[in-house]
């Protein structure tokens, strides 16, 4: 079970490691004179995080009703068929919304993944378990750069997307052995909780992207900018009356799961908006290869795979408040090292350390974080409290991204690298503050 739960969860990390190195070729091939650029790139990555954050929460629902093997099975199929049509993508257009399409079918995997957890594992166990799902879905950092820049340098970008078929193949023989669990025919699907939050995700989004390259001014910014915002608020009206709401407010009774909440926007943001400008720098800016951009970024995911079960166990052991306070203010320390950069990149003494420090401070904080935030729930509850979690730690990445464009100016150098740097570094420390001031440690038993 926990096997089948890491590979589910890896084919989606997978696919968004793969796309971050592949960015400038894309925009290169599809972009076309003054339509790719910043903007192509910003869309290829939100695509994506906009269906994917949306919909993550009515998976949720559909693997606490329908089962978490059978919403396992359709997200896999579903992530191959979109998988492919990114391979084949003959403009823009057309890889962004198959990239939408890979989001609707990502939103089913990682929510029922980590329910299989929470329902197999408790207590010291269940720490490490999540340990373990996070250091081997850390594994997808090492794999994609390394192959996706190996791909992008010798053969195309579309191979990025090849690459997740053998993953899905493997994940669907082993899902077999995966008992179902039994659902709950008496809650209900929040459709229009799903289309409210989907809608206006994407206006809001389409608005930030776009306000940099046709002005805030323009009608087709603020028009949608204003629609997302009261698409969103009628969505938090509904869900206050709801039967079965796709977010459940009352979840936030639970003090570690809404300030953990909180700490997940504040890291995942700056994990969105430092993993897209660093790749884009080195290679845009730096000259690195795509290969070696992707190389350049492993020693975070070695930190990641070499100590996320360590401190998922102490987690479990100590309580999570000072590992998710701690852990996110080395990872901002890390990206504010960064700012010795120069266009060079020379990476022995201006990159490498900054990656490192940062590196140590993800794997002291995504275990604990996530063993805080599902711990804090009721395991009837797993799979919307793992949904709410991710689609606020991708909804956080895809604004973040979006905001990208007025962060860089417009033009990406070393004057706007690093103030994405502050930024990034900002929303790291705030994590770690969010986290001392909100996070209590559970009584023992």
């Amino acid at each position: 079970m926990l096997v089948v739960a890491i590979l589910a969860s890896f084919v989606s990390f997978l696919d968004g490691t793969v796309v971050n190195v592949a960015l400038p070729a894309i925009a290169d091939e599809l972009g076309g004179p003054g339509a790719g650029g910043l903007a192509l790139q910003q869309w290829v990555v939100d695509a994506y995080l906009v269906t994917l954050g949306a919909l993550i929460l009515v998976a949720g629902s559909f693997s606490d009703v329908h089962g978490r093997r059978r919403v396992l099975l359709v997200g896999l199929a579903g992530f191959a068929a979109a998988s492919v049509l990114c391979a084949l993508a003959p403009t823009g257009p057309v890889l962004v919304v198959a990239r939408a399409l890979q989001g609707v079918a990502g939103a089913l995997l990682v929510p029922s993944s980590l329910a299989l957890i929470i329902s197999a594992y408790s207590g010291p166990a269940q720490g490490r378990a999540i340990g373990r799902w996070t250091a081997w879905t850390g594994t997808a950092m090492i794999v994609g750069p390394l192959v996706g820049g190996l791909f992008v340098d010798t053969l195309s970008w579309r191979w990025v997307f090849w690459i997740n078929l053998p993953v899905v193949a493997l994940t669907l023989w082993l899902v077999r052995g995966v008992p179902e669990s039994s659902g709950d025919a008496r809650r209900r699907i929040d459709v229009r909780g799903a289309v409210l939050v989907a809608l206006g995700l994407a206006a809001t989004v389409y608005a930030l992207i776009e306000g940099g390259r046709l002005g805030w001014g323009a009608t087709a910014v603020w028009g949608p900018l204003a629609a997302g915002v009261v698409l969103l608020g009628v969505f938090f009206a509904w869900e206050r009356r709801a039967q079965d709401p796709v977010l459940p407010l009352r979840l936030c009774s639970s003090r570690n799961f809404a300030w953990g909440n909180l700490a997940t926007a504040a890291v995942y943001g700056a994990l969105g908006l430092g993993g897209f400008v660093v790749t884009l720098f080195l290679q845009q800016v730096a000259g690195y290869t795509a290969m070696w951009a992707g190389l350049a970024q492993l020693p975070t995911t070695f930190a990641m795979l070499a100590l996320s079960t360590r401190f998922g166990t102490l987690a479990g052991r100590y309580g999570p408040r000072a590992f998710m306070t701690v852990g996110p203010v080395l990872a901002g320390a890390g990206y504010l090292l960064l700012l010795t950069t120069d266009a060079t990149a020379w990476y022995p003494t201006q990159v490498l350390p900054g990656l490192l420090l940062f590196g140590l401070g993800l794997a002291v904080t995504v275990a604990p974080l996530t063993s805080a935030i599902l711990g804090a729930v009721p395991a009837d509850d797993a799979g919307i409290a793992s949904a709410v979690n991710n689609a606020v730690a991708r909804v956080a990445g895809l604004v973040v991204v979006a905001f990208a464009g007025v962060i860089l100016g417009g033009v990406l150098d070393v004057g706007s690298f690093h103030r994405a740097l502050v930024v990034t570094g900002g929303l790291l420390v705030l994590g770690g503050l969010i986290s001392w001031a909100g996070i209590r440690n559970p009584r023992p038993a």
